[in-house]
């Protein structure tokens, strides 16, 4: 079975140094780290309030790692030209509202198609890869390939905090959506809330290509250290393809 890509999110490392307003803990060390312990690619949401990821995270990033970074983003002008400067490997549009503790779900791409239409057009003729921040559902993975981003992201929170019979429900509705997706030639990454006791379930599904965690691997390092929560997550991705 194809290699299951592991995107590592370090947005919190620099949540936990706004926190006091330092120098420390420093993201980028730890996307260095990352790298170390076997990730694919690094992720970092750079906001409109940048409550976390600075302009300067995104800066050292490009510079210093080997490894492709995903720029999460919202599709906003300010983002668009930063973006553009930076020219991250890729750019991950999400939807973003200011009050919102975390991203509360997916991009409605097919209601918002005409303003994301130029953002999408724009990022792909730089030659960076556009992924849509989606739910697992036909219409949005539709409207996707309509705008021609190559790439969706299925939001996997609502599997992520349900339970029981719900949580197969969900997991139903995300292993359709991925087949869905790839059968009109779509690549499937997915990520949110995802842990070591639900990550396996996603992961095994054949057309998923990358997954993408950083809240769950950012909070494990506390009692186990960064490194080997990234390589007991990549364990755990690597045995859910070896069944």
């Amino acid at each position: 079975m194809t290699h299951l890509r592991l995107g590592v999110n370090i947005d919190h490392v620099a949540t936990v140094r706004q926190a006091r307003g330092t120098a420390w803990p420093d993201p980028v060390r730890a996307a260095l780290l990352a790298e170390a312990a076997g990730a694919d690619g690094i992720t970092a949401h750079l906001r409109e309030d940048r409550r976390h990821i600075s302009d300067s995270d995104i800066d050292r990033l490009s510079r210093e790692l080997k490894i492709p970074l995903n720029l999460e983003m919202a599709a906003t002008d300010e983002m668009h030209i930063i973006a553009l400067n930076a020219k991250p490997h890729a750019a991950c549009i999400v939807p973003e509202k200011r009050e919102e503790i975390t991203t509360e779900g997916g991009l409605d791409a097919a209601r918002q198609h005409n303003h994301l239409s130029p953002i999408v057009r724009s990022l792909g003729d730089a030659g960076i890869r556009v992924s849509l921040f989606i739910e697992p559902a036909k219409e949005q993975l539709d409207a996707a390939k309509s705008l021609g981003a190559p790439v969706v992201e299925l939001h996997t929170g609502a599997y992520a905090n349900a339970e029981g019979a719900a949580q197969a429900r969900i997991l139903e509705r995300l292993q359709k959506a991925a087949a869905y997706g790839a059968s009109i030639d779509l690549e499937i990454h997915a990520g949110h809330g995802l842990t070591y006791e639900n990550v396996k379930p996603i992961a095994a599904i054949p057309e998923i290509r990358e997954l993408n965690i950083g809240h769950f691997l950012v909070g494990e390092a506390i009692f186990i250290g960064l490194e080997s929560s990234i390589r007991r997550m990549r364990a755990l991705m690597d045995e859910s393809r070896a069944v």
